[in-house]
């Protein structure tokens, strides 16, 4: 939920990867506010922005005097830091490995077989490639949806907010097949009202953007 007196700020931009991050925000519950960045206009080129980011890139997530970039990583630690919503498995819990595995197994493996297959780049040789190829980086991912109705059983988790998108985007540009198991999953994170919450606020922000 978004709130003038929020100790959180998202960085965001609409469309952009800080989906990801406002939708693990609505999911903890804390009040958050919102820093628009204009892309085409090259706020994220500025020097205030990079002293947060010098990637320069969205999202970046201000947290008092920590700042944390890389979305897989925000997630992790707005599962951590308020662990109220239950959106991760305690430390010490054994659960705690699959559900890393899963949080990262998303821009490590899924997100760099996917642009191999949108740029139709010619694989690289599996010994080499961090991600191995993309039909077992896809059969990996059915099998783990398959299982349902989350990553981790019956606990929804940071995970299935990565996941989840990555699978989401993928299905969406073509990038992942429409087989049955990733359509079940995005129909049961679709029902999320985290999910619908994020999804029609940035709906506003773009149309406010092109009005």
């Amino acid at each position: 939920m978004t709130g003038a007196t929020a100790k959180l700020t998202l960085c965001h931009a609409v469309p952009s990867r800080a989906a990801t991050v406002r939708w693990m925000l609505e999911e903890t519950g804390e009040p958050y506010a919102i820093k628009l960045l204009d892309l085409k206009a090259g706020d994220q080129r500025k020097p205030e922005y990079l002293a947060l980011n010098p990637m320069g890139k969205v999202p970046t997530l201000v947290d008092g005097d920590v700042v944390v970039s890389e979305v897989a990583a925000i997630c992790c630690y707005l599962a951590d830091a308020y662990p109220k919503a239950g959106l991760a498995p305690a430390i010490g819990d054994k659960r705690r490995g699959p559900y890393l595995k899963w949080l990262f197994f998303g821009p490590s493996c899924a997100e760099p077989a996917m642009t191999d297959k949108a740029m139709k780049r010619e694989a690289v040789p599996r010994s080499t490639a961090g991600w191995g190829d993309y039909d077992t980086v896809v059969e990996v991912l059915r099998g783990a949806v398959a299982k349902g109705p989350w990553l981790l059983g019956e606990q929804f988790t940071a995970a299935d907010v990565v996941i989840g998108s990555t699978i989401r985007f993928g299905t969406a540009f073509g990038m992942l097949p429409e087989i049955p198991e990733f359509v079940a999953y995005r129909e049961r994170l679709l029902a999320r009202p985290a999910l619908q919450r994020q999804l029609a606020q940035d709906k506003e922000l773009a149309e406010r953007a092109h009005g």
